[in-house]
């Protein structure tokens, strides 16, 4: 008997039912300076540089790890590609870089047409908060390395800087000033772990509710991640930021000192920080350390960033109408360790 690809796993005409659903999803985050349209080979985009004396482009790509798992435990699938743009633009605007476009790739064990229309628009409404271009992506059906109902999401990101204005943190000297700017929640690390405390060692249930969490446990671990472009690429108008830092795996400890120079160190005071709740709930769950927590989670804390001394009141000024809490961390010290953090 005659087999075809379908009976092999694959549905062509499912790829191409997506397609057509997530067109007008895709079209609302382009600029003008995109020159293709959705199902080519490939994504062009103008690169208009008539602004910028030399630029140099900054790329990215990043995933969102096991978050996915709580997206398919709770069947809901459209925020999880704001936190896919996240992970990767985020991590652009810390060299200064104002982003351009995203690519996604998504792969499933079985291609659900709505599923992944619901999976574009996350990653359409984190394009929009970033005023990045959608000008591609890639959904792969994979019968035999994912079962039908999980997936994986990836994305890829590139933005652009002027060399002269490229954020490396080399500037960064003694007395500088550290700010944080607020998370609004856990992000998008530590998801093995916290799907450890909550399944393996407490085995709560998602619908579970606790009067320290204004939702019900699964909606505060689905929060999105906070996307920072806006506000920082408007901040560098106003100041000139020396280094910054996306604090992602790895927390406070291994993400502050990547953009501290030899022979400095960040004095971090987190004890100022308004720390989400749930963390002090797995903390108190898992009977965890304050350096664990510092070392997996942001706790409070998505970006960090150093400006000189005399551009503090300039930066408590712009951000004293904001959405978003400023904390102002600490100094720059002399000193070998790199960071240097209290609680």
């Amino acid at each position: 008997m005659a087999i075809n690809y379908k009976d092999a796993g694959v549905d062509v005409d499912a790829g191409q039912r997506e397609v057509e659903l997530i067109k007008s999803i895709v079209a609302k985050t382009q600029s003008k300076d995109v020159l293709s349209s959705l199902g080519g080979f490939s994504g062009l985009f103008n690169l208009d540089l008539s602004e910028i004396k030399n630029p140099v482009l900054v790329s990215g790509t990043d995933g969102v790890g096991t978050k996915v798992i709580l997206a398919h435990m709770l069947n809901k699938h459209d925020t999880i590609g704001i936190d896919c743009v996240a992970m990767c633009v985020n991590d652009i605007l810390c060299q200064g870089a104002r982003p351009l476009f995203f690519l996604d790739y998504i792969a499933t064990g079985k291609l659900v047409p709505e599923k992944m229309e619901e999976i574009v628009k996350g990653v359409a409404e984190g394009c929009i908060q970033s005023s990045a271009s959608l000008i591609g992506g890639e959904t792969a059906e994979m019968p035999g390395v994912y079962q039908e109902d999980q997936y994986d999401l990836a994305g890829f990101a590139v933005g652009v800087v002027d060399k002269d204005k490229i954020i490396d943190g080399s500037g960064i000297k003694e007395g500088d000033i550290i700010f944080g700017l607020s998370s609004n929640g856990i992000h998008s690390n530590g998801y093995s772990l916290v799907r450890k405390i909550v399944f393996d060692h407490c085995k709560f249930d998602l619908s579970e509710k606790f009067d320290e969490l204004d939702s019900t446990l699964g909606e505060e671990l689905l929060k999105p991640t906070r996307i920072y472009v806006k506000e920082i690429l408007e901040l560098l108008n106003l100041v000139d930021i020396k280094g910054m830092s996306h604090i992602t795996g790895g927390g406070f400890y291994e993400n502050i000192p990547r953009m501290i120079p030899d022979g400095l160190c960040a004095k971090v005071d987190a004890s100022v920080v308004e720390t989400p709740e749930i963390f002090k709930l797995l903390k108190k769950w898992a009977d965890l350390k304050d350096k664990d927590m510092y070392s997996t989670f942001n706790m409070g804390v998505g970006l960090t960033f150093v400006v000189k001394e005399d551009d503090r009141d300039k930066v408590l000024d712009f951000f004293k109408d904001s959405d978003l809490k400023l904390y102002e961390l600490g100094k720059v010290v002399a000193g070998e360790d790199k960071i240097e953090l209290s609680f």
